[in-house]
């Protein structure tokens, strides 16, 4: 039974090969457009760092009591709508700064076995004026004061 309508076309007609050809050819551009867009976006979000926002608020009011932070030890709070660091030096004075890295704007942490706040992206080193000691931040971090009464704190700007 030869039957010319039930056959389907050989494969190497020009029908079904080039239009699967074509959409291969899309698929492909496509992949490495996406590819090549993300590897732009990427490095030039590396090389040009983000703008830092002002915080908005004057002062804020530490959510802990002070005596509920040890020598030698950092915790992060909001102030704003950016992170800050309050810092208990070994000695027992308080000290806050930004929390955001001066380089590429990470949080930075206290870290007690060095003494200092540490910046843990690019290993930025600050003392605790919040000079900055080593590694790539190219400025300082701003400094905040903190005032004690009694067991409350609050943090404003210098």
């Amino acid at each position: 039974m030869r039957s010319g309508a039930n056959r389907e076309p050989a494969a190497g007609a020009a029908g079904s090969e080039g239009m699967t050809r074509r959409a291969v050819n899309w698929l492909v551009a496509l992949g490495l457009g996406g590819l090549m867009g993300s590897v732009i976006y990427s490095v030039i979000r590396f090389v040009i760092p983000p703008k830092a926002t002002e915080a908005s608020v004057p002062s804020v009011k530490i959510p802990w009591k002070a005596s509920e932070m040890p020598n030698n030890s950092g915790r992060i709070f909001r102030f704003g709508n950016q992170p800050g660091i309050l810092v208990r030096t070994s000695a027992g004075d308080l000290r806050a700064f930004t929390a955001v890295c001066t380089h590429l704007a990470c949080t930075v942490q206290y870290r007690p076995d060095l003494e200092h706040i540490w910046c843990a992206c690019h290993n930025g080193h600050f003392d605790l004026t919040g000079r900055n000691i080593a590694g790539p931040p190219p400025r300082p971090l701003a400094p905040y004061v903190a005032n004690v009464r009694g067991e409350e704190v609050t943090v404003s700007k210098a």
